[in-house]
């Protein structure tokens, strides 16, 4: 979507789901190719639909732009790309890795983008030759700066998947560090599901976790949640997984509440090294630095709008769409010559 807006003087195709059209693409320029779905998820039926489609479109195009998360099954496709696409010049953006050690089976598609300097400098280990990295970029009109919530009670978000170690379980357990230590809030869970999960017991197992640890004011949300208005409602945002697992070196949901102006607790990760300084970082699965830290942040309202004024003055110099669309720009125009 931020190509497509980004850089109007390309024609994009692009794949949505079929039946029904998110509204967030009913604007979009280009020309869209439905792929039968029923709800949105990239299980295996709709990335063979994709793979279908994409061998039969890419002949017809000057380009591919694939952005694609190195998966366990990517190592197989990167063999067989050359069969399926031809000669067709081809860039890839990485948004993340699963398992670094996947790249030393897997081949190039072509020039890589990846979104952090620590995941450029693993593909280049292990042979992916010609690697850049530009930073993901967030809409500063769709994300505006907003005042901090006026009620007695603030709202701590949590957001991730419901993965082993994606932070769910650890943000309880530094939430309950901080209410041990005097601070009072809401806490809020929007997380997302993956094909195959058992999302209701996992929900309930994290509710059943809040309740042991006296949270009592604890709400959790399905992946169908509307982020606008749970950042717009939320002072503060918690982010805390072990590990990324493949989820976007930056995480977009972490830039909207930078740009929001909501104050953000990371898991001190390599790949966030870009919103050092931005951010109040705690080593991965340290609960009792997280929890001290969330109640820094909560009770301190000088804090607040130090971190919340930073927040929005780094999006707007780092993540902004003038330098993303010009450097995609520059890479497609080098790849078309």
């Amino acid at each position: 979507m931020a190509l497509a807006q980004g850089i109007p003087q390309v024609s994009y195709l692009w794949f949505r789901r079929w039946p029904g059209l998110d509204e967030t693409v009913w604007d979009l320029p280009g020309r869209s190719v439905p792929l039968l779905s029923r709800d949105g998820v990239p299980r295996l039926p709709v990335r063979v639909q994709a793979a279908a489609a994409g061998c039969a479109l890419t002949r017809r195009c000057d380009l591919v732009h694939a952005v694609m998360t190195i998966g366990s099954s990517f190592p197989l496709f990167s063999r067989l790309w050359d069969r399926l696409v031809g000669d067709t010049p081809v860039l890839h953006t990485v948004p993340g890795v699963m398992n670094p050690a996947l790249l030393a089976r897997s081949r190039p598609l072509g020039p890589t983008v990846a979104l952090s300097e620590v995941t450029a400098a693993e593909m280049r280990t292990a042979g992916f030759d010609q690697v850049r990295v530009i930073r993901p970029v967030v809409r500063l009109d769709e994300w505006p700066l907003r005042p901090r919530p006026s009620t007695d009670r603030p709202t701590v978000l949590v957001t991730g998947h419901h993965d082993a170690g994606g932070g769910a379980e650890e943000a309880i357990a530094s939430a309950a560090v901080a209410a041990r230590a005097g601070a009072r809030f809401r806490l809020v869970l929007a997380l997302r599901d993956r094909p195959g999960q058992d999302t209701r017991t996992l929900e309930e197992n994290l509710r059943a976790q809040a309740a042991r640890q006296g949270l009592a004011d604890t709400e959790v949300l399905g992946s169908g949640s509307d982020m606008h208005a749970l950042l717009a409602s939320a002072d503060v945002l918690l982010y805390v997984p072990r590990a990324l697992g493949g989820k976007a070196d930056v995480p977009l949901t972490v830039l909207q509440a930078l740009a929001t102006g909501r104050p953000v607790v990371l898991s001190e990760l390599p790949q966030f090294e870009s919103l050092r300084g931005t951010v109040l970082t705690a080593a991965p699965g340290d609960c009792e630095r997280t929890g001290r830290l969330l109640r820094q942040v909560l009770d301190r309202p000088r804090c607040w709008q130090d971190l919340a004024r930073r927040g929005r003055v780094t999006v707007e110099e780092r993540f902004g769409v003038a330098q993303f669309a010009a450097q995609y720009s520059s890479l497609y125009e080098e790849l078309l010559a």
